[in-house]
């Protein structure tokens, strides 16, 4: 599952309860400072970095930051799910 996250692709467990979940790598970058707080913490060009993550489209369609349980490393029901699968502009 790791391998093929790091690659660009995304995966899911056949034991997860939510429709549609999935989770994919997103690489280190920088946004735009959008609260108070990270004007302070922004570079010289008013971003904030920050480190690479994996990330889980969740049933009600939003990302969310994600780390994987032990139940989840161990698990061997990952799979890969196509693009295909992959509904864009999610309600």
């Amino acid at each position: 599952a790791l391998d093929i996250i790091k690659d660009g692709g995304a995966v899911a467990r056949k034991g997860w309860n939510g429709k549609n979940q999935f989770v994919y790598y997103v690489p280190a970058n920088e946004y735009s400072v959008c609260t108070e707080v990270a004007k302070l913490v922004a570079n010289e060009n008013g971003k904030v970095s920050y480190n690479h993550y994996m990330a889980l489209m969740t049933v009600a369609g939003t990302v969310s930051t994600w780390v994987p349980s032990v139940t989840d490393c161990l698990a061997d029901d990952w799979y890969e799910v196509e693009p295909t699968q992959i509904k864009k502009g999610r309600d």
